[in-house]
């Protein structure tokens, strides 16, 4: 040290340390967010009763009285979500039976969010009218399609291409399942429409396509002439059966069919499929995936822009920008409640 300088030492650790204590007493208290709601709010949150393990009612008869009583992935993330200090989140959860455009259910008076392993889809946030009514959260659950098969069959149906005429796929009306399976087995081309000559079975008669838009089907709706499709015979030997069922008990249906033998296939998400295939034993697997992946998510009033921003931040927190999702909850159920309980703990005085 400098000689000229060695008698200032003591004075320059004394003021070195007063800054320290001075910064210290100045530092701002962990961030506190503004709330979501006043705190008054309770949201209602419609969720779909048939998508174990994701989303799923503790008793499948909506007559019952535990209906309502929210199960699966997302049941524990929306808890996670009422945990999280400084939020102001608090929900009532309504089950939900028919899938039809749930998504749209946010701009009827009685639901202010729904859920229910709702694919983000630019096309399902718009009404009959093309207009923008509902708007999504930021994803916080992958999907990818695939088919859940018989094990005697795992080897013969080893891709979408192997799926030939006398092959019946069960699929459930208005999912990405559906909609994805007709692109991927060329019954549809990317904007939904079918191929010429396919004939759909319906309530009405049987319908058969012109390839023309009177013919399409989406994840976001379907042409007025093909609602109500029960069955749907395509022209090319190359190109499978397709078998609509769940209407009363969405796809628990479709498993039903699949372990009697009267589809040989069904085709809905990967997590679904995987954790069916787990349940019905040795007997079944998943023998098909599709490498396209999608994100799911809840749906809002569009016009909810700052509500819709703040349950992002909350979502991004507990699925930690989606690093965390349905794997690592499957391993442990109680991740989301840590998360919130480490968000909570950033932000204590």
């Amino acid at each position: 040290m400098n000689l000229f300088l060695k008698p200032l030492y003591p004075l320059v650790l004394a003021l070195m340390a007063w800054n320290l204590v001075a910064c210290t007493v100045a530092m701002p208290p962990p961030a506190r967010p503004p709330a979501c709601t006043n705190g008054d709010t309770v949201l209602n949150v419609g969720f779909y009763a048939y998508f174990e393990p994701v989303s799923y009612s503790a008793n499948g008869d909506p007559a019952a009285s535990d209906f309502n009583t929210h199960r699966g992935y997302e049941a524990d993330l929306l808890s996670a979500l009422e945990a999280m200090e400084y939020t102001g989140l608090a929900f009532t959860r309504s089950g939900i039976a028919p899938w039809e455009q749930i998504w749209l259910l946010p701009v009827q008076p009685q639901f202010d969010m729904v859920g229910g392993g709702i694919t983000n889809l630019d096309s399902r946030t718009l009404n009959a009218d093309g207009e923008k009514v509902v708007a999504f959260t930021t994803g916080h659950i992958a999907f990818r399609q695939s088919l859940l098969v018989r094990e005697a069959d795992a080897d013969r149906l080893v891709s979408y291409d192997s799926l030939t005429s006398d092959v019946r796929v069960g699929v459930l009306a208005g999912t990405t399942g559906e909609a994805r399976l007709l692109q991927l087995t060329g019954v549809a081309n990317e904007e939904g429409v079918l191929i010429a000559d396919t004939h759909i079975d319906t309530p009405r008669g049987t319908a058969v396509s012109d390839g023309s838009a009177d013919y399409a089907i989406t994840a976001a709706g379907v042409s007025a002439v093909l609602e109500g499709r029960t069955r749907m015979h395509p022209p090319s030997d190359n190109m499978p059966q397709i078998i609509y069922l769940g209407d009363a008990q969405g796809e628990v249906e479709l498993l039903d069919a699949l372990s009697s033998g009267q589809i040989d296939a069904v085709a809905r998400g990967e997590i679904g499929n995987r954790d069916a295939a787990h349940v019905l034993g040795p007997g079944f697997a998943v023998s098909v995936l599709d490498s396209h992946v999608e994100y799911g998510g809840f749906t809002l009033e569009a016009e909810n822009t700052d509500l819709i921003a703040c349950i992002n931040e909350r979502i991004d927190w507990l699925t930690d920008n989606q690093a965390i999702g349905y794997a690592e909850w499957r391993k442990d159920p109680g991740i989301f409640r840590q998360r919130a309980d480490l968000w909570n703990a950033a932000r204590a005085e």
